[in-house]
């Protein structure tokens, strides 16, 4: 656990280069199988030295010695940031994303950058310009995506937390099926700065990790205003690793995610640990209607199409890379070309501004739920994630987007914890909480995993 970890890394009964060193082997000896890493830090270990000098003379930050990996869409200053397309294949990084200056100020050592789905578009973790990754629980499965290399990497043992973005559920999914923790803050906790994004309405950078208390510490670390995002919010950053134990809480339950679970099992669990929950922190369940989430998939979508379109327009091939048409992957391609028709002249924008009042309703949806709630309690999949080498159809893909979706129009922030196992795939459950609530969200994500541990 990284606490722990922490504790004997500041008194030196091990040391970073230690730390570091072990990551490496393992990367070494698994990243072959799983593919999670698409480049690994050649300079590590030189900088692990440097760090155990810090801390040998007091001077280290929080997250001193740790490794962490970061997904292939945030700037790492001489690391390649590739999106894992062919694209940008060529392209390294000539700056640090407001993230990354936030962990090397902390100490943290990236140990490499990981694979993802194509320029974030996909939940399988399939559709890598550089090949699949395979998940660690369950190597016949997907690992969910787009964060699929993070997910991945903090699974099979290859760092100590990891970087995904979220648009959709890009770091709930893998989080769940690779069985770890994943946070998705709310929108403009952390600043997106250096992240090339998928959709600029609903992404933002968040943790993966086996324990509440590393992704807890990553937030701390992460979050706050940034001068070069304008979204992101001058509010206190609490310190989220000081937990409180959860009890009298009033627990929401929205019966329209029953309906969207086609596996009924995956309900039962999160029904039945939820009750469980519930039971051990004295705390009352409560049913909230949130009538509009059934439409989340169909607001979403029109919405990433549009802004993917408008962002990749700086993927000519004049400044950098190639043009992203002529060297995409099939799934990006087709938001390329949904995105131009729905931006015509023609449209004037119906289906963006349609998809935006749905946003809103759903945003109003669970705004009135947290007047009666503290928190809603969800499934993070509505399936078991598909075997890997099955085709994945368009349907398939955003009806797996269907559940973690709506925190992303919402804005509100969300996090996954551990479920149980359904033939030998980890199941989550998602937690979400009010914009801004992450204190609260993580104290109930703690109290969980004590409880379930």
């Amino acid at each position: 656990m990284i606490k722990e970890k922490i504790e004997k890394l500041k008194k030196q009964e091990i040391t970073s280069k230690q730390n570091i060193e072990s990551f490496l082997k393992v990367i070494k000896e698994k990243n072959k199988e799983i593919n999670a890493f698409l480049y690994v830090n050649k300079g590590a270990v030189k900088q692990a030295e440097i760090v155990d000098e810090k801390i040998k003379n007091g001077k280290a930050g929080k997250l001193a010695g740790l490794a962490i990996a970061v997904k292939s869409n945030i700037n790492v200053k001489g690391m390649p940031v590739n999106c894992a397309s062919k694209t940008l294949e060529n392209y390294n990084a000539t700056f640090d994303a407001d993230v990354i200056k936030k962990i090397k100020q902390e100490d943290g050592i990236i140990i490499g950058m990981t694979n993802m789905d194509e320029f974030a578009c996909g939940m399988s973790g399939t559709s890598s310009a550089f090949g699949k990754t395979i998940n660690p629980k369950c190597h016949e499965r997907i690992p969910g995506g787009s964060s699929s290399g993070s997910g991945a990497a903090v699974a099979a043992d290859m760092c100590d937390i990891a970087l995904g973005s979220d648009t959709g559920g890009s770091i709930r999914s893998p989080a769940s099926n690779c069985g770890v923790i994943g946070v998705k803050p709310s929108y403009g906790r952390v600043s997106r700065y250096g992240l090339i994004d998928l959709a600029m309405s609903f992404d933002q950078i968040g943790p993966l990790g086996n324990d509440v208390y590393g992704c807890a510490l990553m937030m701390e670390v992460i979050s706050g205003k940034s001068d070069y995002d304008a979204i992101s919010f001058d509010k206190p950053v609490e310190k989220y690793t000081k937990f409180n134990k959860i009890e009298e809480i009033k627990i929401g339950i929205s019966p329209e995610f029953k309906d969207m679970c086609d596996d009924k099992r995956i309900y039962e669990i999160f029904e039945n640990l939820t009750k469980k929950f519930a039971e051990k922190t004295k705390s009352r369940i409560i049913e909230k209607n949130l009538k509009h989430v059934k439409l989340a998939v169909q607001a979403y979508y029109p919405i990433v199409y549009v802004e993917f379109f408008s962002g990749t327009r700086k993927f000519d091939g004049r400044k950098y890379g190639k043009k992203i048409e002529e060297s995409c992957g099939e799934e990006v391609l087709k938001r390329i070309i949904g995105g131009k028709e729905m931006s015509k002249a023609e449209h004037e924008g119906t289906y963006y501004r349609k998809a935006l009042r749905v946003k809103d309703l759903i945003r109003q949806d669970f705004e009135n739920a947290f007047r009666e709630v503290d928190v809603l309690i969800t499934p993070v999949v509505p399936a078991i994630p598909p075997k890997i080498g099955k085709e994945i159809t368009p349907e398939v893909m955003y009806f797996f987007d269907a559940l973690t979706v709506p925190a992303n129009l919402a804005g509100i922030c969300s996090g996954v914890v551990n479920g149980e196992i359904i033939d030998n795939v980890p199941v989550g459950v998602q937690i979400s909480v009010p914009s801004f609530k992450e204190k609260l969200l993580f104290d109930v994500m703690k109290t969980w995993q004590d409880l379930n541990t």
